[in-house]
């Protein structure tokens, strides 16, 4: 056990190091936390992807468990919302499923902390309990009766309070939508979402403080990204897309159930038109692009899938679709809308009103919608059922 204990502290140091030369820490308390709160109190377990694409389960009897712990990378500790796909993955060694709960990865994760800007007495609510490991980190700077988190799966926020209560951290742990937030501990100085939302939720708003703040990421599938607004304490507010990209699971209430449905057209289905484009189809759908904000702007609620020899299919629930293979000036389309000619309008726009990066957008959420805003410019946000 000491040697377990020496090995994770010299993990943690190196981890936290990383962190702090990367500039996602900058905050002496937040250093502190991450330096004194073990992440691998949080994850005795969880799932490995392996090369297949199938989930490989890991414990502490595995000798990669620490290392795993402590990279800057996400930790799956759920899939399909199901507790025993655990078991199973023991039994047979590897099992399909999708992520439904994780310990999300620590640069996002300081990242997200550093944009609530907390001081000493800040209230603080958490929707998505997780593993319970950023509840902890608050806990840390705050102390444990600033925090409340909320999960929607109980499963999910037991473990959650049982990892806390080991390392001496007792927040307020409740079960509960947290798209409703949590009104009864109302109101808070800030709110902090560990999930993606397609819209973010009045009930945030309106139980955040006036002048206090709601830091979340978008859900979309391009051009997602983080937000932090200032609630007017009303249900409304106004804030900025933050120059830091940041993708999570959704909330369960936001997934796009009718993703794969949509998608499996896109793959299949024959062409309507085919055509060429100079467009690369990696600006469009690729993170790292600068053009890709943008795009999710012109595409709104259009999802994004990758088949084998560098495929990409484009669907949104309307019917419409693209397929392209990048590297290939070839692409075809179908159904109501061609969602290509989209994106290549969207690029000559972007190229026009000098490539803006996701941080010039502004975000308002009021009676007249939720929009992203470029000076004169506007974008509804969109998020069908």
């Amino acid at each position: 056990m000491h040697e377990t204990a020496n090995d994770a502290t010299a993990l943690r140091t190196r981890l936290v190091d990383d962190l702090l030369a990367d500039g996602a820490v900058r905050d002496p308390r937040w250093a502190r936390a991450f330096r004194e709160v073990d992440r691998h109190a949080f994850l005795p377990r969880f799932f490995r992807q392996l090369t297949d694409g199938r989930w490989g389960p890991v414990d502490a009897d595995d000798p990669d468990w620490l290392p795993l712990v402590y990279r800057d990378r996400v930790c799956v500790t759920q899939l399909d919302g199901d507790d025993g796909a655990w078991q199973r993955a023991v039994d047979e060694g590897a099992v399909h499923g999708v992520p439904t709960c994780s310990s999300s990865m620590p640069t996002i994760m300081a990242i997200m902390l550093e944009a609530l800007r907390v001081q000493p007495g800040h209230d603080v609510l958490e929707i998505g309990a997780g593993t319970g490991y950023n509840a902890a980190l608050l806990c840390h700077v705050l102390g444990a009766e600033h925090v409340t988190t909320v999960d929607v799966d109980p499963g999910v926020l037991a473990r959650a309070r049982d990892h806390l209560a080991a390392v001496g951290g007792e927040p307020t742990c409740v079960v509960g939508d947290g798209e409703l937030g949590c009104p009864e501990r109302a109101p808070y100085d800030r709110v902090l979402c560990t999930c993606a939302v397609s819209r973010i939720p009045t009930a945030w708003l309106t139980q955040t403080k006036p002048g206090g703040l709601v830091v979340t990421t978008l859900n979309r599938s391009i051009g997602a990204g983080l937000v932090r607004l200032v609630s007017d304490g009303r249900g409304g507010g106004r804030g900025r897309v933050l120059a830091e990209d940041g993708r999570f699971m959704p909330l369960r209430a936001h997934a796009h159930g009718w993703a794969a449905d949509v998608l499996e057209i896109a793959r299949g289905a024959p062409a309507d038109e085919r055509g060429r484009t100079a467009l690369d189809p990696e600006l469009v759908v690729d993170p790292g692009s600068p053009f890709e904000f943008f795009a999710g702007l012109v595409l709104p609620d259009v999802v994004v899938g990758h088949g084998d020899r560098h495929r990409v299919h484009l669907a949104h629930p309307d019917g419409s679709w693209a397929r392209l293979r990048t590297g290939s000036p070839r692409v075809e389309q179908g159904g109501p809308r061609r969602l290509w000619q989209l994106a290549e309008r969207g690029y000559r726009q972007w190229l026009d009103l000098g490539r803006p990066r996701r941080d010039h957008f502004a975000f308002t959420v009021g009676p007249e919608g939720q929009r992203f805003h470029l000076g004169d410019l506007d974008w509804p946000v969109c998020s069908p059922g």
